[in-house]
């Protein structure tokens, strides 16, 4: 296994980790600042409030994006696993 496919190798590695990533951050990051611009209106400053809506939008996002998050990361190892017989020898 040469240099460059161990490079490739977890350049895909690392853009396959940020697009499962992706979906998840961006709803917690869509409904804390929702939450917060709330927060700096109503002036209630309870750290707890963010928590349920956070992880509602988290299993809501799962719900929605769950088989695309599924396909992706199947493909990444189906390639991983072909690749296996190129790179012993």
């Amino acid at each position: 296994m040469d240099p460059q496919s161990v490079i490739t190798l977890a350049q895909d590695a690392l853009y396959t980790a940020v697009l499962l990533s992706a979906p998840l951050l961006l709803a917690s990051l869509v409904v804390g600042l929702a939450v917060s611009i709330l927060q700096a209106a109503t002036q209630i400053n309870e750290m707890t409030l963010t928590f349920i809506p956070k992880l509602l939008a988290m299993v809501a996002t799962l719900v929605i994006a769950g088989p695309w998050m599924i396909n992706l990361f199947v493909g990444f190892l189906r390639r991983l696993y072909e690749a296996i017989p190129t790179s012993i020898g």
